[in-house]
């Protein structure tokens, strides 16, 4: 086996670009430097001291933590496979002779992000982006939620029922080590007959673009229509709203139609009372624009590595689930960079 030279490294640098893969294509087609702003001031005091290693940039970090979402690893994996991969190292700007944030690194800078409760405005930051790129919230507004599993917990019934009364079981408050792996904001939940443990990303995704333009993040037990208020998107240009069933009742769509907004929301059969053909031939109508909003869904399990998540607590579930909200329009974007160069060539 020959010895790797410089010239080797620089080759399989311009093999990799040549590919064009989805990290090559992420670096060159996002504005990263739109989201520098909002991220400075994650350290909002100067260094007291010159001496030691000055942080790592923070558009590395904050890409670090888009390259996390992107294939759902875990903090000591993102650091290994960082390591390890070269066309992470190339989208990250790192060459060979440069140190790779840790995994505690990671975990202190996402800390960070949360505290200061900046991953919110980075998602809207990203969507003004959209929108004076010519990619408006347009033709109608899409809603819906997805369970996101998360570790179960091994709790006894005494304390899932203090823990279901809003209470810390007195025992674990004199354990500090063992509270902080305790997760007292997941809940579980039924649907279609199977129990599932974790939280719900709620989503509002515009019929046109397919971008998620508006996210709550809740505990698996809270009811769909219960998040619908938050979710509810002003800013798109037509008024018609696509929902399934668990959003239909009677007051939810007295008050859309109150609100200018064109209610689809599918019917559902009740007891002794099952739809007529014309009920079901109009949710099949709808079922072609309201199931779009599977694709999101169906891109974070297929493309992204899943929606499964390794954090305790509601605060720090809000934090991966809208990371991972804004890495997929991140990606949703590229996306259409491409369809219109293609269109442009041909």
């Amino acid at each position: 086996m020959g010895q790797q030279g410089f010239w080797d490294f620089e080759t399989r640098h311009q093999k990799l670009e040549s590919k064009k893969d989805l990290l090559s294509c992420l670096d060159a087609m996002i504005p990263w430097d739109e989201f520098r702003p909002i991220l400075d001031s994650v350290y909002d005091k100067p260094r007291q001291r010159k001496a030691g290693r000055p942080p790592t940039d923070v558009i590395v970090m904050f890409k670090l933590l888009i390259v996390q979402q992107l294939y759902n690893i875990s903090d000591d994996e993102l650091e290994y496979q960082v390591n390890d991969r070269l066309s992470f190292m190339r989208f990250l700007h790192l060459g060979l002779e440069d140190s790779v944030p840790d995994a505690k690194t990671v975990w202190l800078f996402r800390e960070r992000l949360r505290k200061a409760e900046l991953v919110e405005p980075l998602f809207e930051q990203f969507g003004t982006y959209l929108n004076t790129t010519g990619y408006q919230a347009q033709c109608g507004q899409i809603v819906d939620a997805t369970l996101v599993p998360v570790p179960k917990q091994r709790n006894t019934r005494e304390d899932n029922a203090t823990i279901k009364a809003g209470k810390v079981p007195e025992e674990w408050q004199d354990t500090p080590h063992k509270l902080a792996q305790k997760d007292v904001d997941a809940r579980w939940t039924k649907k279609n007959g199977t129990s599932h443990y974790g939280y719900k990303n709620h989503i509002n995704r515009d019929a046109g673009h397919g971008f998620i333009r508006r996210y709550a993040v809740t505990e698996a037990s809270v009811h769909d229509s219960k998040v619908l208020g938050q979710l509810l998107d002003a800013d798109n240009a037509d008024d018609e709203i696509w929902a399934d069933s668990a959003y239909l009742s009677v007051a939810i769509v007295a008050v859309l139609e109150m609100m200018g907004f064109e209610s689809h929301i599918n019917e559902r059969a009740y007891r002794n009372r099952p739809l007529s053909e014309q009920q079901i031939a109009d949710n099949r109508e709808r079922s072609k624009t309201r199931a779009k909003v599977e694709h999101v869904f169906g891109s974070m399990v297929n493309e992204m590595g899943g929606k499964v998540i390794r954090t305790i607590g509601l605060a720090r579930a809000e934090t991966m689930l809208g990371l991972k909200n804004l890495t997929y329009n991140i990606k949703r974007y590229v996306f259409w960079q491409k369809q219109d160069m293609a269109e442009a060539i041909a």
